[in-house]
């Protein structure tokens, strides 16, 4: 296994999961003070279903190189915990992969034979375009996999894909200005919704308030792919070089929190010079033994 292949997609996992972990605090009406004040919600912070899923991603990675779409579908059934807030139709599914159903029909019967256009393949992904930035196509072809596995949809297929291609560009092109960033992604993103909506994010990039590109572009409150990628993407080409900025960005749009927060971690955590502030990773709960990812450089001393 090369070293760098697996050292980009543990940071990218473990930005993803910190994002998760911090939005899905933002859930709790205590902390929504958060928003306004910008003040960091107190610990622990748990993440959800984003992060055991892309974990599963990143194992299937770490053992196969690529994504064998059974062994992946049997680590997401597998270690599937119900309390992690995964969707109803979602936990229905992997309940009945784990009693013997086929992946393959589980998920293209979801939604009256029309599959899922949710954005679960989005918010697990990342770590894969971290993996393979080295070659785009593959990227894109490894997201599509990645996703069918439960959203057969073609708009949570582009989702994945838009999604992996950001994260693989951000590392392969460090320097792109934020309207390429997006052009580069663009390129690899079949026609869709997803597609349009990044379009769109383009021409707001001269916005700079959040809440305002997210009523254009929506902020995940539909759970759909093209409802939630479009905005993470517009944030992730205009602070891509600064992880808190990124995820408060993200964050006060509100709407899915947990999984605009976890998209745009699981981005911006692999950009050049990154690193994920120690007070965030102190509250934040560890990932999983089992994921088998390496833990991050200890933290500087206070």
């Amino acid at each position: 296994m090369s070293a760098h292949l697996l050292a980009r997609a543990t940071a990218s996992l473990h930005g993803l999961a910190l994002g998760d972990a911090f939005g899905s605090q933002l859930f709790v009406p205590a902390n929504r003070h958060a928003f306004s004040s910008r003040s960091l919600p107190p610990g622990p912070w748990q993440w959800t279903d984003d992060t055991e899923m892309a974990c599963s991603i990143y194992r299937v990675l770490a053992d196969h190189r690529t994504i064998d779409q059974d062994e992946l579908a049997t680590n997401f059934a597998s270690r599937h915990d119900f309390d992690r807030g995964y969707g109803p139709a979602t936990n229905r599914m992997l309940r009945l992969v784990r009693e013997g159903g086929d992946w393959r029909t589980l998920s293209a019967e979801l939604f009256d034979g029309k599959g899922s256009w949710g954005n679960g393949a989005a918010m697990r992904v990342a770590p894969l375009g971290a993996w393979f930035a080295d070659d785009l196509q593959q990227a894109v072809r490894q997201a599509a996999l990645s996703a069918q596995v439960t959203h057969t949809h073609p708009e949570a297929v582009a989702g994945a894909i838009a999604v992996a291609v950001a994260t693989a560009v951000t590392v392969a092109e460090p320097d792109l200005p934020a309207g390429h960033f997006l052009d580069r992604i663009s390129e690899h993103v079949p026609a869709s919704m997803v597609h349009d909506g990044i379009t769109e994010a383009r021409q707001l990039l001269t916005i700079s308030d959040p809440s305002l590109a997210a009523q254009v572009l929506g902020n995940g409150r539909q759970v759909t792919a093209h409802d939630t990628v479009p905005f993470t993407l517009w944030v992730a080409a205009r602070e891509r070089h600064d992880y808190e900025a990124a995820i408060w960005t993200t964050a006060v749009a509100g709407g899915d929190v947990d999984t605009t927060c976890a998209i745009v971690g699981g981005i911006v955590a692999v950009a050049e010079g990154i690193r994920l502030p120690p007070q965030w990773r102190r509250r934040c709960e560890p990932l999983p033994d089992w994921a088998g990812a390496p833990s991050l450089d200890p933290e500087p001393a206070p």
